[in-house]
């Protein structure tokens, strides 16, 4: 996944749904062209397209977009050995079970914090 440092430099993901090729681009500090580019290279990445071939990113799809900037950008990986770290890292069961801990986590945490904020 991402190394901690990496976290610090990208603005938190928000809470919602589905997310437009735009709201990805600035999450993740990559421009669309590379988004569409790293779809056609990557088979993990697949967003949801609708009306007008519009694309619509989940959370989970924000993360392995993140996760490939990392392997590229940071740690030097050339499109073919990201690629196949990507491949062998979905295959492992131990990285899978943290990925679901994690989001479990994650939507644990997002529940406290509604708790949490005052309405007004």
């Amino acid at each position: 996944m991402l190394e901690p440092s990496n976290n610090n430099e990208l603005p938190a993901i928000p809470g919602k749904r589905y997310f437009t090729i735009g709201e990805v681009s600035e999450l993740c500090a990559v421009k669309p062209h590379v988004l569409r580019y790293w779809e056609q290279e990557f088979p993990q990445l697949k967003p949801v397209k609708r009306r007008g071939n519009r694309r619509y990113y989940q959370r989970e799809d924000v993360l392995t977009i993140r996760q490939i900037r990392s392997l590229l950008y940071d740690q030097g990986y050339t499109i073919g050995g990201a690629r196949q770290r990507m491949t062998d890292a979905g295959s492992s069961e131990g990285v899978t079970e943290v990925q679901a801990v994690i989001r479990e986590t994650i939507e644990e945490l997002e529940e406290l914090l509604k708790t949490l904020t005052p309405t007004k």
